[in-house]
């Protein structure tokens, strides 16, 4: 599922990788700030877009056990992005673009200034069916409102739980991605020489299991981490080939690479954690509900864990098959309704459970999740109404996400919402969360 999150742990960023990683970066932050004169003379001008933004979460009912329990955010946050066109003449006919995504934050839950470089990457169009883009960018495909499958690309689930915007949702990659457009296919091939984990909850801002010390923790839980090494042999490659066939679009999907997750235990003494590798293969199909109107879409993903193919191995994520089901419609009065049924089947159950060791978290064969998203306008559509529900009748547990969003000018949006999680187990995806509730507003100038 899109979710899981057993286990959760920090990820530092440490090492001769981390400086290399923002190379690309750093050298297109350099071009769009004018530190190449030769090349910025012959461009057009850039415009500069952005917002100001405050946002405000305090807790339903407290949690002690994390670093403040009144609230899990506080800050104040400003982002600008620019689109660059240099014109010289000897880059005329590649449609060269360069863009930059900047967002400077004042956390004061972690009492901290950060400065964080959410898209910075060049694109040129040497002929007119190919694409090719490098540097840093987010990576996103897939059918699912918020469900991934074919979707193998880091994720920010701490800024989904605690209110701020959905893009922060997705965490930006470091990676090469082209695009070949022919008349019988779209093939889309990304390259990304630099591992990326999902966001991970620690227990500092939100408590959560520890399938280590079996039981629902926040500060004093420390865990190390392994990511990958920064080696050629392990980059990850992600694959998509498309066709429209009449009113549907069909996509193929492959990955190789790592989770994104720390599913993997390296040694259960010293709390080690890491990325075990993964491979991906999968299909989606998207279009018109025949008959009944709207639009209905699927997907599938066999989840290869190539570093426990037996399924023997307790301490690593088994093999895993994942489908998607899903239906959005229209209805009269700004009316939005969609639905979505999804399936993780763990491949090899019989010998996990022989392997099942007393202090484990129990896993269910299937796990079944269902979601149901309403949305609707008001006055004028300038108010939007919207309520987002998941729901897992084989976890016994529950995620609600209710939310206004009123946009009171062309610049002025203030969005008001919370996050509820509901369980009778505390292992499950959101009954470990029971005691994250909470509210939000955020208030966003644009210009």
């Amino acid at each position: 599922m899109s979710f899981r999150n057993a286990p959760y742990a920090d990820h530092p960023r440490r090492g001769f990788a981390d400086g290399v990683r923002l190379i690309p970066s750093l050298w297109l932050t350099a071009v769009s700030l004018g530190l190449f004169p030769g090349l910025a003379f012959a461009a057009t001008r850039p415009e500069i877009h952005g917002f100001v933004e405050a946002a405000y979460g305090p807790k339903v009912l407290g949690d002690e056990r994390t670093q403040k329990d009144e609230f899990n955010l506080l800050e104040q946050r400003l982002q600008l992005k620019t689109r660059w066109q240099p014109t010289a003449a000897w880059l005329a006919s590649w449609n060269p673009e360069l863009f930059y995504k900047g967002d400077l934050l004042i956390d004061e839950y972690d009492e901290a200034v950060r400065y964080e470089i959410r898209e910075a990457y060049g694109l040129v169009s040497p002929v007119p069916w190919l694409d090719a883009k490098l540097g840093r960018q987010i990576l996103t495909w897939g059918t699912g409102d918020l469900l991934f499958i074919n979707d193998v690309f880091p994720k920010d689930f701490v800024s989904f739980f605690v209110g701020r915007d959905d893009e922060y949702l997705k965490v930006p990659s470091d990676a090469a991605r082209v695009s070949i457009v022919h008349p019988w296919a779209a093939l889309d091939l990304a390259l990304i020489p630099f591992f990326t984990p999902n966001a991970a909850i620690t227990g500092d801002g939100l408590s959560f299991f520890d399938s280590l010390l079996g039981r629902v923790v926040g500060e004093e839980s420390e865990r190390l981490l392994t990511e990958p090494s920064f080696q050629p042999d392990q980059t990850e490659v992600a694959a998509r080939i498309s066709r429209n066939l009449s009113s549907y679009e069909v996509a193929g999907y492959a990955f190789r690479g790592f989770f994104k997750q720390a599913v993997g235990t390296k040694n259960q003494d010293a709390r080690e954690l890491f990325y075990p590798e993964l491979a991906v293969y999968g299909a989606s199909l998207r279009g018109p509900a025949p008959g009944v109107g709207g639009i209905a879409y699927g997907e599938i993903g066999y989840y290869d864990s190539l570093e426990d193919r037996s399924g023997k191995n307790r301490l690593i994520e088994n093999a895993l098959m994942k489908y998607l089901a899903g239906y959005e419609r229209d209805f009269p009065n700004d009316l939005r309704l969609g639905v979505q049924y999804f399936v993780e089947q763990m491949l090899d159950f019989g010998d996990f459970t022989a392997s099942f060791q007393p202090g484990d978290v129990p896993r269910d064969e299937v796990r079944q999740l269902l979601t149901l998203r309403v949305t609707r306008l008001f006055w004028l559509q300038t108010l939007e109404a919207s309520c987002f529900a998941l729901y897992s009748p084989t976890d016994d547990d529950a995620h609600l996400r209710p939310r206004l969003t009123w946009q009171a000018s062309d610049r002025w949006k203030v969005v008001v919402g919370a996050n509820l999680f509901f369980g009778t187990h505390d292992w499950t995806e959101f009954g470990q969360l029971e005691e994250n509730d909470n509210l939000y507003v955020r208030a966003r100038y644009s210009f």
